[in-house]
């Protein structure tokens, strides 16, 4: 079964929607403190998903593949895909919330916004997290780009502006995180899940 079959194949609705609730996305703009906040989440107890498409870009680095944003960005997406579906399966295990640095959301809003093809809507309505969705906004004094973040802050804006709109159309709500030290973000995050 090929990539983009495998992607389809995961469009049957998931097992237990109580499972989804607990599944907490943080995502928004890259550079955005994202990371930082899920280490302070992981410091709290709390359980954790490092963001798919840095972990593909590490293991693509390490072994010259070209499943890479600035050379195939389709391959890249696909593989975002397959990791954010596995990432969910394997989250099924822990007890209490778990908090995503991104998603499968976000990987097929990519996608489809890169290839056309229309994942968004099916692969975001199969496959649900809490109802509340965390975007870090765009923070120029903090954005810094590095060996697996290439991009500049103006295509970090874009993708923030389109998640903006994409998570809202699958019916999530979305909360703005605070241009805040990572203590009262992390605050803001587990008071408004209920934690």
């Amino acid at each position: 079964m090929g990539r983009r079959d495998a992607a389809l194949g995961a469009l049957a609705p998931e097992v237990s929607v109580d499972v989804a609730t607990r599944f907490v996305v943080i995502s928004g703009c890259s550079g955005g403190g994202k990371s930082t906040l899920l280490a302070e989440l992981a410091r709290r107890g709390h359980a954790v998903v490092e963001e798919p498409g840095r972990r593909i870009v590490q293991e693509e680095l390490g072994r010259g593949g070209s499943a890479l944003p600035w050379i195939d960005p389709a391959a890249f997406l696909r593989r975002a895909i397959e990791v954010s579906l596995a990432d969910r399966d394997a989250a099924r295990a822990t007890g209490g919330w778990v908090f995503f640095d991104r998603g499968l959301v976000d990987a097929a809003s990519a996608l489809q916004h890169v290839t056309g093809e229309p994942l968004l809507e099916p692969l975001g309505r199969a496959h649900r997290y809490h109802g509340r969705v965390f975007l870090a906004p765009p923070w120029p004094e903090i954005y810094a780009a590095d060996a697996e973040r290439r991009h500049d802050l103006a295509a970090a804006i874009r993708e923030y502006d389109r998640l903006a709109i994409d998570y809202p159309s699958l019916g999530y709500e979305i909360a703005v995180l605070p241009r805040a030290g990572v203590a009262e973000r992390a605050d803001v995050v587990l008071a408004s899940v209920g934690d």
